[in-house]
């Protein structure tokens, strides 16, 4: 056999392996083209590759809108991302963040303004929350939350020894309570108009007290002594701590000893602060709330289909392990179930503070206007005319009960009076028809401070006597309603007996619509209200519908005459809540627009 022969299995009517090799190099070829075409194409897509010229040449720009706290963290992210020539469908991002603060940023917004910004995150979904509730206001669209942060109580060392940290644990009510025990303790905390630590705090404190016999009243003296004691926002309320562990410093009145603070606040202060001047931070044992810095599409449908996809690749970039270990570097924490020991050390935690604790059940929205209502009362101080409808529909039963109407709004009123401290103004106002001669009014209990004392009658306070009021309610048999001419009479009556310095309004409960043929027109009610109201001299009118015969509509066109806000409810027993809200609303900025 020959060099160039074959063996006989290489012959006629044989396959050559040589061949079978070549194929199967072929088809493995092949299919690794097709790989890798399919993987460079998944990563185009994903935006971690580009051909063509460099992507900086035309980046996507992508602006932000941060919470202050979080600001620093996304700028440094920003600028990795920049560095490593991060792409979104083969174009750079060019991502500039700008702090803003939450409050001011929803404030843009329920008017019906953009931040300038592609994208918003804000400290809470609290303010996403206000915001996807107005319909009036810029849609955000939240994707989900990039970064969380406890809120906690932190303590000059003296005041944290003098109450046995880190042994000692407390629950919020607690930790509150010690303000208000002849000053042992001075506390301050961010605005909760301003501020969502503030305001999460505050709920929880409201939230304990609820169960408590005189809960009310404790959780009003809370906020009064808290309210002497409040900064405009998270990082004034630092700046009201001493300055350094000087004896001086440690005595001054006008120095907090302790502040109601998120455990990033904490990281960040002790961190830039000298070692005798760290914090300590108490982590209350009924839990504590945690800012969750939701990030936002700001009005998505004005976005471009490249920003909106620039905007979603960033965050995806913010969720990967070396980002998440960037935000934990900042002090935040970047998931629910685990607490860096780093970061709580640095923040002034120690065991056995209950800093590795789930966070605190979710505060309900209802909780929340509730305890912003009060604050507003409790702070500003309320003057408030409540005028209600007593016609004869009234008397009607409540569905699946045995109380009429009446009977829940007095007890949902007496409720309400309770909220209130001795120094705000409260009257009461009745009416239907022909309840005076012409009069479809009747005044019942003059506007006065709640606490003032009897009177030439010797009725008690006026508390008593609003107490009385409220019981003695009735419907007026074959009474019908007589909405506007007693709406009229008693703006003129609120606006003439205004009172610089309170937070003035009137509150007209309804279950019905105008039943008066003689009375003036919607026209005439609408003009003359506009005569009354003044900007210098602000009294929002806040109606609430009550029942299915109230409009709403209408209720909520009169109100808003005067800046105020319409309310509507199928249960008088929501009464106390609404006004609660109401308030809430007339009293914030672009609230009651």
């Amino acid at each position: 056999m020959g060099r160039h022969s074959l063996p006989d299995q290489y012959g006629a009517g044989g396959s050559d392996p040589r061949v079978r090799s070549r194929r199967r190099t072929v088809a493995l070829a092949a299919a690794l083209v097709l790989v890798v075409a399919g993987s460079a194409a998944a990563a185009v897509d994903s935006g971690l590759l580009s051909f063509g010229s460099s992507c900086h040449d035309d980046p996507v720009r992508l602006a932000v809108a941060a919470s202050p706290d979080l600001a620093p963290a996304l700028t440094a992210a920003a600028k990795r991302a920049e560095d490593t020539g991060l792409t979104s469908d083969g174009q750079c991002l060019a991502v500039t963040v700008r702090a803003r603060e939450s409050s001011e940023v929803t404030r843009t917004l329920a008017e019906g303004g953009t931040p300038d910004a592609h994208v918003w995150v804000a400290d809470s979904d609290l303010w996403v929350q206000r915001i996807s509730s107005d319909r009036k206001a810029t849609r955000v669209t939240p994707l989900g939350s990039v970064a969380s942060t406890p809120v906690g109580v932190a303590m000059v060392p003296a005041a944290a020894k003098s109450l046995g940290w880190p042994t000692k644990t407390y629950t919020w009510l607690e930790l509150a309570g010690t303000a208000l025990r002849d000053g042992a303790l001075r506390l301050g905390a961010a605005d909760p108009t301003h501020s969502a630590s503030g305001l999460l705090a505050l709920t929880q404190v409201g939230a304990a007290t609820s169960g408590v016999e005189g809960g009310d009243t404790q959780a009003a003296a809370l906020m009064k002594a808290l309210s002497q004691r409040t900064s405009d926002t998270d990082a004034e309320v630092l700046r009201t701590l001493p300055r350094d562990a000087s004896a001086a410093e440690r005595g001054d009145r006008e120095h907090n000893q302790a502040v109601v603070v998120t455990e990033q606040a904490a990281f960040a202060y002790n961190s830039s602060a000298e070692e005798s001047a760290d914090l300590d931070l108490f982590y209350p044992k009924d839990g504590s709330p945690r800012l969750d810095y939701p990030y936002a599409l700001v009005d998505k449908t004005r976005l471009t289909t490249d920003e909106s996809r620039a905007a979603i690749r960033f965050m995806t970039y913010l969720r990967r392990a070396e980002q998440q270990r960037l935000l934990e570097r900042y002090g935040f924490r970047t998931s629910d179930y685990d607490a860096p020991r780093a970061v709580v050390a640095t923040a002034g935690g120690s065991s056995p503070q209950p800093f590795a604790a789930p966070a605190a059940r979710s505060v309900s929205e209802t909780a929340v206007e509730e305890t912003l209502g009060m604050w507003t009362i409790t702070v500003q101080r309320a003057r408030l005319t409540t005028v209600v409808d007593t016609s004869s529909s009234m008397a009607e039963p409540m569905p699946g009960t045995e109380r009429s109407r009446m009977d829940v709004t007095k007890a949902s009123l007496l409720q309400a009076l309770t909220t209130f401290t001795s120094e705000d103004e409260i009257g009461l106002w009745q009416f239907s028809t022909a309840l005076d001669g012409a009069r479809d009014y009747r005044v019942l209990v003059p506007t006065a401070r709640l606490g003032a004392g009897a009177g030439a009658d010797g009725g008690g306070t006026q508390r008593d006597r609003l107490t009385a009021a409220f019981g003695d309610l009735a419907p007026v048999p074959n009474g019908a309603t007589g909405l506007y001419d007693t709406t009229l009479a008693a703006y003129r009556a609120a606006t003439s007996s205004y009172v610089k310095g309170k937070f003035n309004a009137l509150v007209i409960l309804t279950d019905g619509v105008n039943e008066d043929p003689g009375s003036i027109s919607r026209t005439a009610l609408l003009t003359g209200l506009r005569e009354l109201t003044s900007a210098e001299r602000p009294v929002p009118l806040i109606m609430i519908a009550v029942g299915p015969e109230a409009d709403r509509e209408e209720a909520e066109l009169i109100a808003r005459t005067t800046g105020g806000s319409a309310q509507s409810v199928s249960d008088p027993s929501q009464i106390h809540t609404v006004i609660l809200q109401a308030i809430v609303a007339a009293g914030t900025p672009g609230g009651a627009d």
